[in-house]
This record gives structure tokens, C-alpha cells and sequence, in this order.
């Protein structure tokens, strides 16, 4: 599927999310990462918004449908 990168809105998906992260990799933007243990027993590291990474934490399912931003379920 995909390793670590921004969530993109054709991608669908969904999963737990296993651990929570946040960096500035340019030095400049602060990034939000969750790592996120998908149904078909894949882990992924993705990028979602702040407003999403604020409402989570580790074990709560997020979900992302196909022309759509990750949203908790």
C-alpha cells in the first residue's frame, strides 16, 4: 500500500492507530504523523491534518474513503 507519506485523497483505508508523531522536517511547518495498523495487517506512517491528530489517540480507528480526508470513526 504505502510506507510513510501524506494520507491522499484517492487512497482508501482504514485501521487503528498504533502510535502518534509530529516534526518539522523542513524546519520551517509542523507535520502530523500517525502510524496506523490497517485492517489487512499492514502498518503505515501518514500524514494527517492537526485538527485530526488533536481529536485521536492511540487505539482510536481512523478511516479514509476514497475522495476524502482520514476522519475518526
Amino acid at each position: 500500500m504505502f510506507n510513510s507519506r501524506k494520507a491522499e485523497r484517492n487512497d482508501a483505508w482504514e485501521g487503528v492507530v498504533t502510535d502518534k508523531s509530529r516534526g518539522m522536517l523542513d524546519g520551517s511547518n509542523m507535520y502530523h504523523f500517525v502510524e496506523v495498523r490497517l485492517t489487512d495487517g499492514e502498518s503505515a506512517k501518514v500524514r494527517i491534518s492537526r485538527r485530526l491528530w488533536n481529536s485521536i489517540a492511540v487505539g482510536d480507528r481512523i478511516v479514509q474513503r476514497a475522495g476524502s480526508d482520514p476522519v475518526k470513526e
